[in-house]
């Protein structure tokens, strides 16, 4: 007699029996209660899986994909592996992990620009805030450098410092090289006083070297 082998396999034909015209409802094999009671399971059991607005499946949490596990099961969920994304629109953040992605061309992008405050007089600077970062210096500043496990090798860091009102704000940076071992001096005029520095490291990690260049002075 008929009955739906799913969610455990597929059904079939002979699962799933649709009779013909010539069939008596009640010959061997095709007894309507049947048949429609295999439909039923199955229908129950499909929509389980899938669940509705009001009654979610199961198994899925928000925005979660019904996908193939490879394992001859389908199941929910929030990770997609190994597809292929065509023509998609970004409508919110996406968290890279520190994840590389190749062969990719990049077009009219940004970066985050981080507006740090005032200095006072120490400064421990983190590239998660923003790999571009304003400073006002309001204080003989030491600055640390990023340095960290998440730090990846190849991170650059640009700082915009403007004097405050005051003026005469100076700069120290530590674990950084300088052209010709010759750490630059800051332009000193109160309030107009803008200096651009841009740093990278190449082995990033817990004790990360940085190098550190002046790419424009007194900008102001």
């Amino acid at each position: 007699m008929p009955t739906s082998n799913y969610p455990t396999s597929l059904d079939t034909t002979s699962t799933q029996v649709t009779p013909t015209s010539t069939t008596d409802l009640d010959a061997t094999g095709y007894e309507h209660d049947l048949v429609h009671g295999a439909a039923s399971t199955a229908l129950i059991a499909l929509q389980t899986k899938l669940g509705i607005s009001a009654t979610p499946a199961a198994s899925a949490s928000n925005d979660a994909l019904l996908t193939h596990t490879g394992t001859g099961t389908t199941a929910w969920s929030n990770t997609i592996t190994g597809s292929t994304i065509a023509g998609t629109t970004l409508s919110g953040a996406v968290v890279g992990a520190d994840q590389i992605m190749s062969a990719v061309v990049h077009k009219d992008y940004a970066e985050t620009v981080y507006v740090g405050g005032n200095t006072s007089t120490a400064v421990t600077l983190d590239e998660t805030n923003g790999n571009t970062q304003t400073w006002t210096m309001t204080g003989a500043c030491t600055f640390t450098m990023p340095s960290g496990a998440g730090l990846q090798a190849g991170t650059a860091l640009t700082l915009i410092l403007t004097q405050d009102g005051t003026g005469s704000r100076t700069g120290a940076f530590t674990s950084v090289k300088w052209a010709g071992a010759t750490a630059p001096t800051l332009t000193t005029t109160a309030t107009t006083g803008i200096d651009i520095l841009t740093f990278i490291t190449f082995n990033g990690g817990a004790a990360p070297t940085w190098f550190g260049f002046t790419a424009g002075a007194a900008m102001a």
